[in-house]
């Protein structure tokens, strides 16, 4: 076994992981004193009960067709008002593309035909959100495990970045995970939302879905997936958009 087998087999099983605690936020309670408070007096404690509960391999609750919701909202940035995403959507996405990169042996930049054409995992999954909805949806897309196995992780690797096309008033939008949920069987890019391609709405053409996570984890419109060693150097260090801007905790298991 090479070190980075090792390494992952360590992280797997959860003797090394990140830091981090409750909840994160998304669009409306980000501005309520008494839900940030309820949010850092929580701080490490659901992450440890979390974890103490059971392997965090563990799968997701799937669904089945019948159980899926009328529709499935958008929230956060619904859209990105620039004339190179316009251009993308008008053109069905065809020249959009994912690079690979960071801390891996072979960048990769994958095009949507690429994707697609890569072993596909579906799954009905509900997407809770701390605005308090929940919806279930069906999900399609390739296993994150399977590109990070195709650009091959360096031992140093322990975190997973996704760099987005969108932003708020100018800061790029960001997220990460650790190499555990980065492994899970449930987490993927997904391409595609109840057997359709994916809406401007729910973030197109590709979105992370990371089952294990609340909803505010799971980024939208990804441009790019980056493995670091450390968090500390990107955004103000805290792993996320909302994490830097608004003091969110990084760890949103559910």
């Amino acid at each position: 076994m090479n070190g980075n087998a090792l390494t992952r087999r360590k992280l797997l099983s959860g003797a090394a992981l990140g830091a981090g605690g409750l909840l994160s936020g998304c669009d409306a309670l980000n501005k309520s004193p008494a839900f940030r408070g309820v949010l850092e007096s929580a701080e490490g404690a659901n992450m440890a009960l979390h974890r103490s509960l059971g392997e965090r391999m563990a799968l997701a609750r799937e669904f089945t067709e019948a159980d899926l919701s009328r529709s499935f909202r958008g929230n956060g940035n619904r859209d990105i008002d620039t004339p190179e995403y316009q251009a993308m959507v008008a053109g069905d996405f065809a020249s959009w593309r994912m690079e690979i990169k960071g801390l891996v042996n072979t960048p990769l930049s994958l095009s949507l035909d690429q994707i697609r054409a890569m072993p596909q995992r579906a799954q009905i999954t509900r997407h809770d959100c701390v605005e308090g909805w929940s919806a279930i949806g069906k999900w399609t897309g390739v296993p994150l495990k399977l590109l990070l196995d195709q650009a091959g992780l360096q031992d140093s690797a322990k975190y997973i970045v996704f760099r987005c096309a969108d932003d708020f008033s100018g800061t790029p939008y960001y997220e990460s995970i650790d190499l555990v949920d980065a492994y899970h069987p449930q987490t993927i890019i997904a391409h595609q939302l109840n057997d359709e391609s994916l809406p401007v709405k729910n973030g197109a053409p590709l979105r992370l879905r990371v089952e294990r996570q609340l909803g505010y984890k799971h980024a939208k419109f990804i441009t790019a997936i980056e493995a670091v060693e450390s968090l500390a150097s990107i955004g103000k260090g805290k792993g996320g958009y909302w994490e830097d801007s608004n003091n969110y905790e990084w760890y949103a298991g559910i």
